[in-house]
């Protein structure tokens, strides 16, 4: 390796990116950070931190302010869009299990600036905004990325931390297999207060309806409810203030128009990379798989990518790992993505939209008897709370512990 050469470049400044490049330079790694964006992206859809995530940033040193920024969430909720509340989850359950038996509600954008800070503090760390890349290469020795700019950074190692339309992924001829759900996803984010709207409702709720399903979630300043939509009609139809209304309307009539803030349409996809790393690129988050949101694992499995593949490239470079740990590490984490998060994710869609009305009361009431039920609720949370992920999907190797 140059003298002057950086260890690891990391394309991509998400929180994802930043959380692998903070693993890597408080080893002393030198890091270099490219971002497409002339600032962090102010786009938040994630918002929801599991257990596991908030014990990867207390040990980098990161919780203590995201939680300042964020709400703690205690459990979530279960709820028929007729007759209300079906069943609530308690994650206090876990406390035997986490640190952290709670969820934290917080934009993803407000915790990207954390992460920037701490990694600014660091001599060993360079990160370069307005830097898109647009291509990945690699040879036996080194990763090469070319941004837009023409600029060339070679490193010892490449992560392609660059979300969905990853140009590394693309670029170095990754594959990324799966399915496009029909329909898309309308968000609405609005000031209401929502609490007394619909009343008992949690800070986070799945809303059973076989027509039009729901999910409604609290952060800091807002509420989202998250609508699905035909997928028939125009983008521009779905999207008109007229139709927002109506549909928000549906969720409870003020007798007025809803503030809303703003509102997103987005289509949802599954889809996994044929492997997470060729030669010295190492793809990880919505780079390496994308899923539904239902269930807020997106974001956090991505984290956890970022932590695991990056405690086993640390290992490498300090000679106490070997290159066939690291590929331990990326195949453990793309099998979380085939057989976990896509399953779980994709088995919360199906039966929020259940349209089978003996079925759908069936579940209902499978869910009731689960919330009564301290064994199975525990069981059934160490799913949803993506523990049992993480175990799944960190190999031996890295078992040493969650942060940096």
């Amino acid at each position: 390796m140059s003298e002057n050469q950086t260890t690891v470049i990391v394309a991509g400044a998400g929180a994802v990116g930043l959380t692998a490049a903070l693993v890597l330079a408080r080893a002393g790694v030198r890091v270099t950070v490219l971002e497409a964006g002339d600032e962090l992206a102010s786009e938040s859809r994630a918002s929801t931190f599991h257990p596991p995530s908030l014990e990867m940033f207390d040990d980098l040193g990161v919780l203590e302010a995201l939680m300042e920024r964020g709400i703690v969430s205690t459990g979530f909720q279960y709820r028929d869009r007729r007759t209300g509340p079906i069943a609530n989850l308690d994650l206090g359950i876990l406390a035997e299990d986490t640190r952290f038996p709670f969820r934290v509600q917080c934009e993803q954008s407000k915790l990207t600036p954390i992460l920037l800070e701490a990694l600014q503090g660091l001599a060993n760390v360079t990160v370069h905004f307005g830097q898109r890349v647009v291509e990945a290469s690699t040879t036996a020795q080194a990763g090469t990325v070319i941004t837009e700019k023409g600029e060339v950074f070679t490193a010892d190692w490449v992560l392609g931390a660059d979300g969905s339309n990853s140009q590394v992924r693309q670029s170095a001829g990754f594959t990324f297999e799966g399915m496009t759900y029909p329909e898309r996803f309308l968000v609405a984010s609005t000031t209401e207060d929502l609490e007394s709207v619909l009343p008992g409702i949690a800070a986070v709720n799945y809303v059973f309806d076989p027509t039009e399903w729901l999910v409604v979630l609290r952060t800091p300043e807002h509420w989202r409810v998250l609508f699905p939509t035909d997928a028939d009609t125009a983008d521009e139809v779905e999207i008109d203030p007229e139709r927002v209304q109506a549909r928000l309307r549906g969720v409870a009539d003020l007798g007025r128009e809803w503030d809303v803030l703003h509102t997103t349409l987005y289509r949802v996809h599954q889809r996994v990379a044929d492997t997470f790393r060729k030669g010295r690129l190492i793809l990880m988050g919505d780079a390496a798989h994308i899923n539904n949101p239902l269930g807020g694992m997106g974001m956090n499995s991505g984290v956890h990518d970022a932590v695991v593949e990056a405690k086993a490239l640390l290992a490498l470079l300090e000679g106490t790992g070997t290159e066939a740990d690291l590929d331990a590490a990326c195949e453990a984490r793309r099998q979380v993505a085939l057989s976990y998060v896509k399953t779980i994710t994709h088995d919360n869609w199906e039966r929020l939209r259940q349209t089978d009305p003996v079925a759908q009361q069936a579940y209902h009431d499978e869910l009731r008897a689960l919330a009564a039920d301290p064994v199975r609720m525990r069981a059934h949370l160490l799913n949803t709370s993506m523990i049992n992920s993480l175990s799944l999907g960190r190999p031996v190797a890295v078992l040493g512990g969650s942060g940096a």
